[in-house]
């Protein structure tokens, strides 16, 4: 049989691009803003990562000019090797400091970060347990470990106890979750998910790629949200959305860093972050320790959105971030709101099965600091007349 066979199988994809309803891989004309211009139109974007607005500051985009010059393009190698800049160390220090741990670990992408930790730390003997709506990357991560991988029913403490009473006595054990959950935008139970590993002597990773810059003091994450930052052993995020840039870092004791600097594949065998990328990544990090302000704002834009939404009648799943999940249910219908939606000037997420289960859809917008009320109020408006057309 021809590897290629499943190619050229009818897909998903190729059901929805005949309704003309695909919604992936639409073009950006312009800067990743609060507006953008979008296959030849101004949409106003309710669907970024970039939470504090940074990927147009013109100071962000100095300094990563300056060290494009200072360094040139690339660095041409991995960390382990001839890849190491004095600016990545520098980066390493600074968020380190910030994050309130020994030491920091950085890597090429947020995804890698999660494939390089959890592989490392996670042995033969050892169990790695997981939120069930957990990223990908996580996923992907236990799969290239040796050990044995168990889920719980997302954010359900007892289905959590469960797992960890299954481990044996001889066996290490590291629960991970996403801080907050990217699709749902709801919160892990932290304080719970201590407590249990602390019983059942557990390490804790927390996955705050959205929650740097989002939410605890000055933006430090989940941990800091609940006031929990010595009870988490170890912290992934990454410098794609808070930090308008490229890249991901762990956060931990240093010994435990050091062991993974020098065991985690994707990290001794990845090119390190570019030069300009690197700088962005620290100038954002400055920028976010100058002005604490961002977060609290940011917070209040997602209220005032939440309200809007509220009193127009659009079912939104609540939350305390600037992820809020509109239900659509269905799964072509989701895809024609989303399309109207668009056409109407104003992008968001289509979140379908399998990140969401069959029959709890969503629309999934995402608020960012640079937005104003003027535009949350338009895009509100928009949302709620085509939302009210298909009920």
């Amino acid at each position: 049989m021809d590897i290629f066979a499943k190619c050229y199988e009818e897909t998903i994809a190729d059901k929805v691009r005949a309704l003309n309803l695909y919604p992936y891989f639409k073009a950006l004309e312009s800067r990743q803003d609060k507006e953008v211009m979008m296959e030849g139109k101004r949409r106003i974007m309710l669907g970024s990562n970039n939470y504090l607005g940074l990927t147009t500051d013109d100071r962000i985009i100095q300094a990563g000019l300056q060290a494009l010059e200072h360094y040139g393009t690339g660095c041409s190698g991995s960390r382990f090797l001839n890849g190491t800049l004095t600016m990545h160390l520098e980066l390493e220090r600074e968020l380190a400091k910030f994050l309130r741990k020994d030491d920091v670990v950085t890597f090429s992408t947020g995804y890698q970060s999660n494939l390089g930790i959890i592989s490392a730390l996670v042995g033969p003997k050892d169990y790695v347990i997981c939120d069930r709506e957990n990223h990908a990357s996580i996923y992907d991560g236990c799969k290239l470990s040796y050990g044995k991988m168990l889920r719980y029913r997302h954010s359900d403490m007892a289905s959590l106890e469960r797992c960890l009473k299954e481990v044996p006595e001889k066996s290490g054990a590291l629960i991970v979750t996403d801080g907050i959950f990217s699709m749902g935008g709801d919160l892990a139970k932290l304080p719970e998910i201590c407590e249990l590993a602390q019983r059942y002597g557990a390490r804790v990773m927390v996955d705050d790629a959205h929650g740097l810059g989002v939410i605890g003091e000055g933006g430090r994450g989940t941990a800091s949200h609940f006031g929990l930052e010595d009870q988490v052993d170890i912290y992934m995020g990454t410098f794609s959305k808070s930090l308008a840039s490229l890249g991901g870092y762990m956060a931990a004791n240093a010994r435990i860093c050091d062991y993974v600097r020098h065991s985690a594949r994707a990290h001794m065998f990845s090119a390190s972050i570019p030069p300009a990328n690197c700088a962005v990544a620290l100038a954002a990090l400055r920028h976010l320790e100058a002005h604490p302000e961002l977060v609290t704002h940011l917070a209040d834009l997602a209220s005032y959105g939440r309200e809007r939404y509220q009193e127009l009648g659009i079912p939104i799943m609540m939350s305390q971030t600037p992820i809020i999940p509109i239900y659509t249910y269905d799964p072509i219908r989701t895809l024609q709101i989303q399309d109207e939606i668009y056409e109407a000037g104003v992008y968001v997420n289509a979140v379908l099965p399998p990140a969401c289960t069959p029959g709890e859809c969503l629309l999934r917008t995402s608020f960012m600091a640079t937005l104003t009320k003027d535009l949350i109020n338009e895009a509100a408006e928009i949302m709620a007349g085509v939302i009210h057309r298909h009920e």
